[in-house]
């Protein structure tokens, strides 16, 4: 019998939150001490770290997503069954405001502790680098295409069975290290909704941009896999739990 859908729900809100957590949390607590040493190379290896480790611990119960543009990725794929789409997106951007969150109330008790963006993702004035719209959308496009490319063929039959963790959290890492000064990265629409909704402003007027980008990137890429792995037998009905037989 497989994993029941609330198992997942919930599997998927604690990796969702683990992610926001870690890898924001490095840029929010840990960047700003020189001494420390996180700065660029730091939140990167953060973030990877994050879908790295909950990858093992609950990847085989949900599938460790923690991302909505993964999940439809997948689902474009093939990967996911159409009934866990909606309940984990949900979970996965509720795990990331209660991350962010929790983010606020430890920063926060810090004396004179100044918010700024809040490790939220922006274009024009709010990228680090000053990017306009044109190249973070199409950073974020192309930046999940991979990240999808990546979860994917890793995961497709005839890869080394049991590593997938650790590409995939290596690729999060490398995505992280050439697009943060461009959008800040998200490629992740629940990641940037949880430090934006607590930034406010402009950040969340420009959230729809780490929705649309990631999510037609994650979408083409989980197409190019029905054919590219077509051989593999990548794509798979579902079967939805509770029809299945013990």
């Amino acid at each position: 019998m497989g994993v029941d859908l609330p198992r997942r729900v919930v599997a998927e809100f604690f990796g969702t939150f683990w992610l926001v957590f870690g890898g924001c949390g490095a840029a929010v607590l840990a960047a700003g001490f020189p001494q420390l040493g996180i700065a660029f190379v730091g939140v990167s290896l953060a973030f990877g770290l994050t879908v790295l480790t909950m990858a093992y611990a609950v990847g085989h119960i949900s599938g460790g997503h923690f991302n909505p543009a993964v999940t439809i990725g997948l689902w474009s794929a093939g990967r996911c069954a159409t009934g866990h789409v909606v309940p984990y997106i949900v979970a996965q951007v509720i795990g990331a405001i209660a991350a962010a969150g929790v983010l606020w109330l430890i920063a926060s008790s810090q004396p004179g502790w100044v918010p700024g963006g809040f490790a939220s993702n922006g274009y024009g004035d709010l990228s680090p680098g000053k990017y306009g719209l044109a190249g973070c959308f199409l950073t974020e496009v192309i930046m999940t295409f991979f990240f999808l490319f990546i979860i994917i063929g890793t995961t497709s039959k005839g890869a080394a069975v049991g590593f997938a963790g650790i590409p995939i959290g290596l690729g999060l890492t490398l995505i992280h290290l050439v697009s943060i000064p461009v959008t800040n990265t998200s490629v992740n629409p629940a990641r940037s909704t949880g430090p934006a909704l607590f930034a406010g402003g402009a950040y969340l007027s420009e959230l729809w941009l780490f929705w649309v980008a990631p999510i037609i990137g994650a979408a083409l890429a989980g197409l190019l896999a029905r054919w590219i792995y077509e051989h593999e037998a990548l794509v798979q009905t579902i079967v939805v739990e509770e029809t299945r037989v013990a």
